[in-house]
């Protein structure tokens, strides 16, 4: 007989459990661009009570989907709130970071861009659009107790970095440490009033 299934390892105790903030951990991608296409569409599809997008350009995420800004505003006539955070284009923040990618200044561009895609979102009830320029050190994608996390590496854009995928058990695991970071920059960032500033005549670049 197999020795483990003579001695099987005993399951953890409550103790154990709730001290490992590991039993939040769904899955874990090498970096962002394996995640499929359709784990991103099912979680915007299912998410019930919010939607909540943490990013400095986040270009992937409407030109993956080319529908996005559509499917939200339908998730928000639903019921769901949605908030999407994206980089000051022309932010310290986002300047720093497009410095250490070695991209110039082109990070900025990608914000501009970006955003066109959710111009629509604006005049949507229950859709908030913002500007954010703070150190970000990860990417969030949120939808309701799921959590998309993809933490930034220095010197590398975001889609060549991993992504854990967290679902939410209690507040004291790492669910709720990420959430409130969320949170804390949603705080201090400022609605986005594309009337009142430059954007690209179009979501490409």
């Amino acid at each position: 007989m197999e020795e483990t299934f003579l001695w099987p390892t005993p399951p953890p105790s409550a103790s154990q459990t709730s001290a490992g903030s590991g039993v939040e951990l769904v899955g874990t991608y090498q970096n962002r661009a394996s995640v499929p296409r359709d784990t991103w569409l099912s979680l915007l599809k299912g998410a019930q009570k919010q939607i909540g997008v943490l990013v400095f350009s986040g270009t992937f995420f409407a030109q993956s989907n080319p529908h996005v800004a559509k499917m939200l505003a339908e998730r928000a006539a639903d019921g769901v709130q949605v908030r999407l955070c994206f980089g000051e284009s022309n932010g310290q923040a986002a300047a720093i970071r497009s410095r250490e990618e070695g991209i110039g200044d082109t990070l900025g561009a990608k914000i501009r861009a970006s955003l066109t895609y959710y111009r629509s979102l604006l005049s949507e009830a229950g859709c908030e659009v913002r500007l954010h320029d703070t150190t970000l050190y990860t990417s969030m994608f949120r939808y309701d107790d799921n959590l998309l996390v993809n933490p930034h590496v220095w010197g590398q854009p975001a889609s060549a970095n991993p992504l854990l995928h967290l679902k939410r058990v209690d507040a004291t695991g790492w669910f709720d440490n990420y959430a409130q970071s969320f949170e804390a920059v949603w705080a201090t960032a400022r609605p986005w009033t594309p009337d009142q500033e430059g954007t690209s005549p179009h979501g490409q670049d």
